[in-house]
């Protein structure tokens, strides 16, 4: 036992006397200090600005397919079931480059409901989605839910020759009642 501490009491002093060997542990703690320590000096990319809440209204199809995620200052929306949303937060999924960019400025419900991302499942016109069976449209309106508690409602996709609704009257609150009146 005395032998083994008087070994490391002559590693230790031999650590310590030697110039070259106070470098090496010098070195060795810098790195480890280096690999330990959490890196703030790089914050990443600069947060993207976020853009003004869209006012809510209501849209054809030809005006929900400016928000694109190109145009429009990047702005996304997408309609579910007769609802437009403002998606933009999510432009990793819905931008041009994810994986459900293909939705992005158009009606996703029948793309949704059949879990398909072609462009068969998704028309240039409204699309009245009524022929889809009742699996695909509790589909739908599971999809519409979601997207209601994550992302902001801007309105209704109007179907042809209908009259949009000017929420400008209304308040917070009964634009939410608007909001699900067709429910």
């Amino acid at each position: 036992m005395v032998v083994e501490e008087t070994e490391e009491m002559g590693m230790l002093q031999s650590i310590f006397t030697s110039p070259l060997n106070l470098g090496l542990l010098a070195v060795c703690l810098y790195l480890l200090y280096k690999i330990l320590k959490p890196n703030n000096d790089d914050p990443g990319p600069p947060p993207e600005p976020q853009l003004p809440t869209l006012k809510k209204q209501d849209m054809t199809v030809a005006e929900l397919k400016e928000y694109d995620g190109i145009k429009n200052e990047g702005r996304i929306l997408i309609a579910v079931n007769g609802k437009v949303f403002d998606v933009t937060r999510g432009k990793r999924f819905y931008g041009p480059e994810g994986p459900y960019g293909i939705f992005a400025g158009r009606d996703a419900s029948r793309g949704l409901a059949t879990f398909r991302l072609d462009k068969d499942a998704i028309k240039d016109e409204y699309d009245d989605i009524s022929d889809l069976n009742s699996m695909e449209m509790e589909s739908v309106q599971e999809w519409e839910m979601q997207f209601s508690e994550k992302y902001d409602f801007i309105g209704k996709l109007l179907k042809p020759g209908e009259e949009p609704t000017d929420y400008s009257d209304l308040s917070e609150s009964e634009a939410d009642k608007e909001k699900n009146k067709d429910d």
